[in-house]
């Protein structure tokens, strides 16, 4: 089990860690005319924050628990990727994009197993 775990959070971390990069240094509005539409709704810094803890909750889910250093920290982290997740899923539905769910909800249910799991 603790395999699979460790599994599914380096998975998380690739997934998180890749997307929040992309925020952080791609500009907002030609990641909001492909695939980032909600990109439009956010201004700079609201996309920019988005990116950055979403790099940070991806250095959490492995470092705490990876150098035994205060590991409820990747609970934690998991608990707020899961956030993070719900926010997604909310701003397709209300941008009317039903389609884009499967991933964030796929995700969202990834980083509960870690949450659960980790406390």
């Amino acid at each position: 089990m603790e395999t699979a775990l460790w599994i599914v959070q380096a998975l998380l971390a690739a997934i998180f860690l890749t997307a929040g990069l992309t925020k952080l240094t791609q500009p907002r509005l030609t990641l909001a005319a492909g695939p980032m539409s909600w990109a439009a709704e956010v201004n700079d810094q609201q996309f920019r924050t988005i990116g950055l803890l979403e790099v940070l909750g991806a250095v959490g889910l492995i470092l705490p628990a990876a150098l035994g250093i205060a590991p409820t920290l990747t609970a934690l982290a998991a608990v707020g990727l899961a956030l993070t997740m719900v926010g997604a899923i909310v701003t397709h539905l209300r941008m009317g994009e039903p389609e884009r769910l499967v991933m964030p909800i796929l995700v969202l249910v990834l980083a509960l197993i870690v949450a659960i799991e980790r406390f």
